[in-house]
C-alpha cells in the first residue's frame, strides 16, 4: 500500500440547492505536489476548505499517516501540521506583515507581545525560500504578489507540513509564478507535502506529480502527471476538447473611442508618481493591451481612468466627451464598462444575491425601477438571462449570495454584467484570473466579439500567453511609463518581457504617432 499522509475517503458536502462534494477519495503522498485540477465550481476549493476546517463534510472520513482525524476547525487543521494559502487572501489589511504572520500564535512573555524572536524567525524563513518581504509593511499598501508571500510565511511559520495552495498562480505576475513553483517543488523536496488547486495546465505539467480531476461535484479520475498531456487533462476537466488558441480575423480599428493624453497619476506608497504623463489611443474594433510586471502603474492607471482615483493631470476623452472629472456613475453612462482588478472590493457587493449585483449600475433605469422602487420580476428574469447567456453557475440562481458564488462565476456575473450593459468601451483588467480553460476560452471569444461589434476593448493582462493571443497592440508599462508599443503578430514572448522589465524601450514619439 502507498505511504500516504493524507487520505479524503468519500467526501460529501452539500449547501442549499447543491452537492458541491460528492463522494470524493484524494490521497497525499508525502513528498509529493499534488494538483487538483477542475472547472470553476467544480468543488475544489470547497474539499480543501472541508481538509482545513472550515467546512464539515456530511458524509466521508479524513485520516493523517492511516488514522482517523476530526478536523472542527482551522485551528485542528493547524494542530495536525496543515495550511493553507487562500485564493483570496485571509489578511488583515490595516497590520504589517509580521503582525498578520503571528497572528493567532502570537509569542509573549508573561502576557507581553514579544515580536523580536517571531520577526528573527520571519526573516530567517524568507530568505531560506527566497520570499522577500518587509515585516513592516502595511498589507493594504504591499502588491498581491506580496501579500501571497505572506500567506505562504504563515504557513511555514507555524511549521506546517502538508500545504494547500488554492489558486496560487491567479494574481501573480509571470516571474512571481515562476518563483512560486520553484518554491513549491523545493517543498516537495524537503518532504512537506502540497495540495494545488489550480486551473492551468502548464502549470501542472511543470510542477506536479499527481493530478487529481474533479467535475461537477464529482470525481473524475487521478493520474500521474509525467504520463498525461495538457489536453487529456483538460478533457476530463470540462468533458470535451478545448481550443487553446484564439480565433480571430484581423482588427479593423476605426474612430478613436478612448484619448489619454499626458495622465499623471500619485502613488500611494512612495512619493513618486505611480504614472507619469501616459497617452494613447483605443479605437472602435481593436483590442489594446496594457502590459507589464505587476506594480508598474497599470492598477493606478486604471483606477484614474475608471474614476475610482484622482489624477493629478491629464485629459480622458471617451466616445468624444471630455470625462477628465466625470464621476464613476457619469463614466459608466458616457459608455464604459469596467472588469475590475479585485471582484471582491470592486466588482461585488458579497453580501447581495446575483440579481441585486446584475443591475448595480442600472437599478436607476426605468426597467428596473418605477417611482424609485425595485420591480423584482424585472431583474429576476434579466439575471436570469444573463445567468443562462454567460453559463454563471450558483446553487439558487438569482436569488443567490455573491459570496457564496465560486471565484470563477463571481468573476463571469461580473463579466455579463459589464458586457451586457451598453459600453463603447470595455476595460477588462485581469478577466480570466482564477478562471479554468473552458471560461477563459470563453471570455476571450467574448473580448473578440465586443471588438468586433465595434467596441474599443482596453486589456490589462500579467498573462503573456493572454496578452500575445488576445491582443491586437500591446502597450508596455514599465515604472509608469509606456516603454514601448509592440505587434503581437511580429513579437515574441522573449521581446516582451525585455520591454516588461525595463531592458529596451520604443521612443514616445512612435507610441504617439501610432497611437
Amino acid at each position: 500500500m502507498d505511504n500516504y499522509i493524507i487520505e479524503m475517503r468519500n467526501i460529501t458536502k452539500e449547501f442549499p440547492g447543491i452537492i458541491a462534494n460528492d463522494n470524493i477519495t484524494l490521497t497525499l503522498k508525502k513528498g509529493e505536489v499534488h494538483a487538483l485540477l477542475g472547472e470553476n465550481g467544480a468543488g475544489k476549493s470547497t474539499l480543501m476548505s472541508v481538509l482545513f476546517g472550515l467546512y464539515q463534510a456530511e458524509k466521508g472520513e479524513i485520516r493523517k499517516n492511516g488514522e482517523v482525524v476530526k478536523i472542527n476547525n482551522p485551528n485542528d487543521a493547524n494542530a495536525l501540521g496543515i495550511g493553507m494559502v487562500h485564493q483570496h487572501f485571509k489578511l488583515v489589511e490595516i497590520f504589517t506583515v509580521l503582525e498578520n504572520i503571528i497572528l493567532g500564535v502570537e509569542p509573549n512573555k508573561m502576557g507581553f507581545l514579544e515580536k523580536s524572536e517571531a520577526r528573527k524567525k520571519v526573516v530567517e524563513l524568507s530568505e531560506k525560500y527566497g520570499l522577500k518581504v518587509n515585516p513592516d509593511a502595511v498589507i493594504e499598501k504591499i502588491s498581491v504578489g506580496m501579500q501571497q508571500r505572506v500567506e505562504i510565511l504563515k504557513m511555514l511559520y507555524r511549521d506546517n507540513e502538508i500545504l494547500i495552495f488554492d489558486e496560487p498562480t491567479a494574481v501573480l505576475t509571470p516571474q512571481e509564478i515562476e518563483e512560486l513553483l520553484q518554491i513549491m517543488r523545493g517543498f516537495a523536496d524537503e518532504g512537506k507535502s502540497i495540495l494545488f488547486i489550480t486551473h492551468k495546465l502548464n502549470e501542472i505539467m511543470q510542477v506536479a506529480d499527481r493530478c487529481t480531476v474533479l467535475r461537477k461535484g464529482k470525481y473524475i479520475g487521478t493520474v500521474d502527471v509525467k504520463d498525461t498531456t495538457k489536453e487529456e487533462l483538460s478533457k476530463m476537466m470540462v468533458g470535451r476538447d478545448i481550443n487553446f488558441s484564439v480565433e480571430k480575423e484581423p482588427a479593423e480599428p476605426k474612430d478613436v473611442v478612448l484619448s489619454v493624453r499626458g495622465v499623471t497619476v500619485p502613488s500611494q506608497t512612495h512619493k513618486n508618481n505611480a504614472v507619469k504623463n501616459v497617452s494613447f489611443d483605443v479605437r472602435a474594433g481593436e483590442i489594446v493591451c496594457l502590459a507589464g510586471i505587476d506594480g508598474n502603474g497599470q492598477t493606478e492607471f486604471v483606477s484614474a481612468l475608471t474614476g475610482l482615483e484622482k489624477m493629478t493631470s491629464g485629459t480622458i476623452t471617451l466616445a468624444g466627451k471630455d470625462i477628465t472629472k466625470a464621476s464613476i456613475r457619469e463614466r459608466s453612462k458616457a459608455g464604459m464598462s469596467h472588469i475590475p482588478e479585485d471582484r471582491h472590493k470592486h466588482g461585488l457587493v458579497l453580501d447581495y444575491s446575483l440579481e441585486e449585483n446584475m443591475i448595480l449600475q442600472r437599478y436607476w433605469e426605468p426597467a428596473f425601477q418605477k417611482h424609485g422602487f425595485l420591480k423584482f420580476d424585472a431583474m429576476r428574469k434579466y439575471t436570469e438571462e444573463l445567468v443562462e447567456k454567460f453559463d454563471v453557475r450558483s446553487g439558487q440562481g438569482p436569488v443567490t449570495m455573491a459570496r457564496s458564488m465560486s471565484g470563477g462565476n463571481q468573476q463571469k456575473a461580473i463579466l455579463a454584467r459589464e458586457i451586457d450593459k451598453k459600453h463603447e468601451l470595455l476595460v477588462a483588467v485581469q478577466p480570466t484570473r482564477g478562471l479554468d480553460v473552458g471560461a477563459i476560452e470563453y471570455i476571450h471569444k467574448q473580448l473578440v466579439e465586443r471588438r468586433d461589434a465595434g467596441k474599443a476593448v482596453l486589456l490589462v493582462s500579467l498573462e503573456l500567453d493572454e496578452v500575445m493571443d488576445v491582443s491586437d497592440r500591446i502597450l508596455v508599462m514599465y515604472e509608469g511609463e509606456i516603454v514601448g508599443e509592440l505587434d503581437p503578430k511580429t513579437t515574441t514572448v522573449e521581446e516582451l518581457g525585455l520591454y516588461m522589465s525595463g531592458a529596451k524601450r520604443n521612443t514616445v514619439k512612435e507610441i504617439n504617432h501610432a497611437g
